[in-house]
């Protein structure tokens, strides 16, 4: 059997590290057997996915050494590799599976469902699909469709007994069959759920192993019941622990910055992200913590993989990083990656609009920008003092803006502006001051180039951990004072 390998990132906001953590090991699996890495894009949440995202996923990636045989950009024998360019497949495969018997029309509205769920709360029992309409008549169900009644398709599942999810590291993992639900397969909009897609582009791109995180053994007998119903062998699974905040917490944004573009633009190596990343779920036979991307493939063995809890800690990252730049870059080396880091054209191109007009000579540039080529800035709380807006003010404007910079689907100009206003008169304040302390956190200052530029420029995650920063050298926010602030935020919406 030939190992064939894949990454399947949605493309619906910054490319995660932990996107980039199962591609690693995908890759290096695949270069084991000398097999191939697939990169497929799961675009079906057509809301809420961009083509930017998209491109900024594969640009990450390919920032980080990262390769693939396949895929949307580089085309292959299985294409297309993006889901919205499949849907006629997984149509097909949910009539076959209505036509089989091994699925069914579900009619039930929304409200329905809430109260089945608040029921079953209620009671302590698992939230699952309670099988309304699992058993219509045929006649009926013909009538609704014909009828133009909205609809869903599910998947059935056994109503007991276990299944045994075999995982190549793991072993065998028990499941009963009454804590799975009858999975929504195809939606209301006719696009299929991932749980549909996944199965069918795993089998029809000739997948053999999925690595994947441990999310996701819990949906593992849905996906091998799909493989049995459909008569297709299962591909080997292999569940690797997911990525942790240094407090053991799940790794998220709302902690730790996620986006592989962050530690780009905060002026890391790739070669060392890619290294720790490495360094997170697997040993080297000598046990040495630094190496190369080349090195990990050319050593990878899958027996190696940790299932130890990986913490994602980025004072570890910089001082690894550290060390690459120390052994590994010379002086010409050095400032090359410096000139291609901070000056390279594109970035250059999205700061002269901010400053052209604004300055005399060329040696007032750096200090009018310097803010937009740093990473974290050395502020203090006397930095937020001002006689309009108070501390506690400060710290619950910026901890609002926090909070709705997560909601965004795109990050540019418009969408910052609308943010703030939205912002400023759900708080019934004026803009002026309610982007105070957004100033402060984003550029040091009180006056500084067009904010909803410069936070456009220097993009969602760096924005984001700058207004981190700033909460925290106000005096951070308890959660006691977190919900009460989430309550107040819901009220004025």
């Amino acid at each position: 059997m030939k190992v064939r390998t894949r990454v399947a990132p949605s493309p619906t906001g910054d490319p995660h590290v932990g996107t980039a953590y199962m591609a690693l090991f995908s890759m290096c699996l695949a270069h084991s057997q000398q097999g191939e890495f697939v990169l497929r894009i799961e675009d079906t949440d057509a809301s809420r996915s961009s083509s930017e995202s998209e491109q900024n996923i594969l640009h990450s990636l390919k920032w980080l050494g990262l390769e693939w045989d396949e895929g949307p950009d580089v085309g292959g024998p299985h294409a297309p590799y993006r889901q919205s360019e499949r849907l006629d497949i997984y149509q097909q495969h949910v009539k076959i599976l209505l036509e089989k018997g091994h699925a069914f029309h579900c009619f039930c509205t929304p409200d329905r469902l809430d109260e089945m769920r608040k029921q079953q709360m209620a009671l302590k029992q698992t939230a699952r699909y309670d099988g309304h309409c699992i058993n219509l008549p045929p006649a009926e169900v013909q009538a609704r469709l014909a009828a133009g009644s909205d609809y869903v398709v599910r998947m059935k599942v056994p109503e007991s007994g276990t299944c045994v999810v075999k995982d190549l590291l793991r072993g065998d993992i028990e499941i009963d069959w009454s804590q799975v639900d009858m999975q929504v397969l195809q939606k209301a909009d006719g696009y299929p759920t991932y749980h549909l897609a996944v199965v069918v582009d795993d089998h029809l791109m000739e997948i053999s192993h999925i690595i994947r995180g441990e999310e996701w053994i819990n949906s593992a007998p849905k996906h091998m019941l799909l493989s049995e119903y459909f008569g297709w062998q299962m591909p080997v699974f292999i569940h690797m622990n997911l990525l942790r905040n240094p407090d053991k917490s799940k790794l998220s944004k709302r902690k730790n910055p996620t986006s592989i573009g962050f530690y780009r633009q905060m002026g890391f190596m790739p070669e060392a992200v890619i290294n720790y990343l490495g360094v997170l779920g697997y040993s080297m036979p000598d046990g040495r913590e630094k190496f190369s991307l080349q090195e990990m493939l050319d050593d990878f063995d899958i027996q190696r993989i940790s299932l130890g809890a990986p913490v994602f800690d980025v004072k570890k990252l910089a001082w690894l990083n550290g060390r690459w730049i120390r052994e590994e870059l010379d002086d010409d080396a050095f400032a090359e990656r410096v000139s291609e880091w901070a000056l390279n054209p594109n970035n250059l191109k999205r700061v002269v609009p901010l400053i052209k007009e604004r300055i005399d000579t060329f040696s007032e540039i750096a200090p009018m920008t310097s803010f937009l080529f740093a990473g974290l800035l050395d502020l203090a709380a006397e930095d937020f003092q001002h006689k309009k807006v108070s501390g506690e003010d400060m710290k619950r404007i910026l901890q609002f803006t926090l909070w709705r910079s997560e909601d965004l689907a795109e990050w540019n100009r418009d969408a910052i502006n609308h943010l703030f206003v939205e912002l400023a008169d759900g708080l019934e304040i004026k803009l002026a001051d309610c982007l105070i302390p957004i100033f402060i956190a984003i550029s040091g200052k009180t006056v500084a180039p067009p904010l909803f530029d410069s936070m456009a420029v220097l993009g969602a995650e760096i924005s984001r951990a700058r207004i981190k920063q700033a909460i925290e050298v106000l005096g951070g926010v308890s959660k006691k004072e977190s919900k009460r602030l989430e309550r107040e935020l819901r009220d004025f919406d």
